[in-house]
């Protein structure tokens, strides 16, 4: 008899994943690639969208014709800022351009005038200026520089609706991509904003991610969902596991993204100026977020100390909590590595290392006052009403006991956890298109972080 599984593909922009989940949510096949990067046809590094068809496609038709699996649903969640153009006839007209490539000078000149400048602009999009990272943006340079193309153009897909649509057929958008720093949204209106009805720039209707269209797949005709954005995928299995509790959820990585899906106070134009921005959730709801280039600075500044005390880059790794002297230090409150903020590259005031004992004891006090800055960070999102319960951090600063242990005496009113959910993304993926009604035999591993005895 064969299992019944739910297939789920998720796209990152190194690795790409397959997956196969079971009636239980639980994973119970996993594949990974990664593939090398090609160029467009400007010569700037993108992703492989044939190579990356092509192995989507291979993955889940062997699943299909495999004696073992009965696929009950399809899903798939990759990176956002990305989007795919057709023409008329369906097919793909460009590369999948890369959303770090930079933004010709001239083409943005005069388009935030036309909005009530850049500030408010982006204030009612919630969308940081980040040119080619706002992928509205990306449709209005491609007009602009290349309009032999764009007279082909008729249809426009963000990355996870394209690969629903190779398979199904179906043109749509989803409130998750469309509302993630794209400059598209009118987050006042929660409608699409005029400024692409004043470009000629019609898009697809957003529909709930909970829709199912049907692909036939290997003979058989599977329902597809329409895909899903993925820092929005990450949210729902904590949003679904501790429906009733208010909750951030701390993503941390290269950057930490604080999301607090309790917080519905209008972004302001103070919060835009300190990289706030908001997103919208599956259920169209708005998460106010703050972020931190968290895992860069930790990255930068960890290479500067193991070079001044010539030691191996890694060695934080091992490195134990010294309670005693972290406790002393945060009783001290110095700012010695950071005093006017964070610099432009990120890198701390190294002539202060002189007076420390030793890296241990600088390693201490640089972890004091990056978690300062996270602090500030996730605060600026609590709102007015700070109904927020319990934080839960997840990432790669989850085996920081020095992050957790400092981010807990710091955010004393609130209880701390770290929280351990692999493939959360895909998870949430999956979860969005189950017919599950009772999520609560999702395994999400939670432990307090024990704050300082101050």
């Amino acid at each position: 008899m064969k299992k019944n599984v739910i297939a789920i593909f998720d796209i990152g922009k190194t690795n790409k994943k397959f997956l196969l989940f079971d009636t239980e949510l639980k994973v119970i096949l996993q594949e990974e690639t990664v593939f090398d990067e090609i160029i467009d046809d400007d010569g700037f590094p993108c992703d492989d969208i044939v190579k990356l068809i092509a192995w989507v496609r291979s993955s889940i038709e062997r699943v299909a014709l495999d004696k073992v699996y009965e696929i009950t649903a399809l899903n798939f969640s990759t990176y956002g800022a990305s989007l795919v153009y057709l023409n008329a006839k369906g097919k793909r007209i460009a590369p999948l351009y890369n959303y770090l490539r930079p933004m010709p000078k001239d083409t943005l000149k005069g388009f935030y005038e036309k909005y009530d400048g850049k500030e408010e602009f982006s204030r009612k999009t919630a969308s940081p200026a980040l040119d080619m990272l706002n992928s509205g943006l990306q449709i209005y340079w491609l007009k602009k520089n290349k309009p032999e193309m764009w007279k082909q153009v008729k249809f426009i897909l963000h990355l996870p609706q394209f690969l629903c649509y190779i398979f199904s057929g179906q043109i749509v958008s989803e409130y998750p991509s469309i509302g993630c720093h794209t400059a598209m949204w009118d987050f006042d209106s929660m409608s699409y904003h005029t400024w692409l009805k004043d470009e000629g720039i019609t898009l697809p209707k957003p529909v709930s991610n909970n829709t199912l269209f049907h692909s036939k797949i290997g003979g058989n005709l599977i329902p597809t969902g329409i895909g899903i954005h993925d820092s929005s995928a990450s949210l729902v299995p904590y949003l679904k596991a501790f429906a009733g509790h208010t909750f951030m959820l701390v993503s941390t990585g290269t950057w930490s993204i604080n999301m607090n899906p309790f917080n519905s106070e209008p972004l302001t134009a103070e919060e835009l100026g300190q990289d706030c921005l908001c997103y919208l959730s599956v259920d169209k709801q708005q998460v106010k977020s703050s972020r931190l280039f968290l895992g860069h600075i930790h990255e930068v500044n960890v290479q500067a100390l193991s070079d001044y005390y010539k030691v191996d880059p890694s060695v934080f790794y091992k490195l134990k909590m010294d309670k005693k002297l972290l406790a002393d230090i945060y009783s001290n409150d110095k700012k010695l590595f950071f005093p006017k903020g964070v610099p432009d590259n990120y890198l701390a005031d190294i002539s202060q290392l002189k007076h420390f004992s030793g890296y241990a004891e600088a390693y201490h006090q640089f972890m004091l006052e990056l978690c300062k800055l996270e602090t500030d960070s996730i605060k600026l999102v609590f709102g007015k009403n700070n109904i927020v319960e319990n934080i839960y951090i997840t990432g790669g600063f989850v085996k920081n006991e020095i992050f957790c242990s400092l981010l807990a005496t710091m955010i004393k009113d609130k209880k701390v956890f770290k929280a351990e959910l692999y493939n959360a993304t895909a998870l949430g993926a999956a979860m969005v298109i189950s017919n599950i009604d009772n999520f609560k035999n999702i395994e999400i591993n939670l432990e307090q972080c024990d704050a300082l005895k101050i």
